[in-house]
């Protein structure tokens, strides 16, 4: 069988060479299979069958063939993390090279939705108000008078 696989180099695409690959039997399984979280951004990188690293040399590549100036390839890697599981939303940027990456729209990837907003203010908020809970509880523990039957 005989496969034709892009020469891992990252050139402009129209100077990508294709590399005939000869392998017998069967095709092995995959070693690792592809994991992404189940949001719209983890499901397009999936449906290329991208991994992270391939996503961010993705994103790299393209943002220098525009000359626009993003994070490092470390960066990147944490950032497309955050963005994949929706800590944070990446930014306008980041939103159009993945756009671009993923040949799809905002909406497809899930920037249209709103962001979500005062996450850590509410769980602060909610911290303050638990410990103040256990402060009047502990208050009023320490003033019950045991009494014997």
């Amino acid at each position: 069988m005989t496969a034709v696989v892009p020469e891992r180099r990252w050139l402009a695409p129209a100077s990508v060479r294709l590399v005939a690959v000869a392998f017998e039997g069967d095709t092995p399984a995959q070693p690792q299979p592809l994991r992404a979280p189940d949001t719209p951004l983890g499901r397009a990188r999936l449906a290329h069958g991208w991994s992270r690293e391939k996503t961010v040399r993705a994103l790299l590549s393209l943002a220098k063939s525009w000359g626009w100036r993003v994070a490092t390839e470390n960066s990147l890697k944490v950032q497309l993390h955050k963005w994949e599981h929706e800590q944070v939303r990446p930014g306008e940027t980041y939103q159009a090279l993945l756009c671009a990456v993923f040949q799809t729209d905002r909406a497809s990837l899930g920037f249209d939705r709103p962001e979500p907003t005062g996450r850590v203010s509410e769980l602060s908020d909610r911290i303050a108000s638990l410990e103040s809970l256990v402060a009047r509880l502990t208050d009023a523990l320490t003033n019950v008078q045991v009494v014997a039957l």
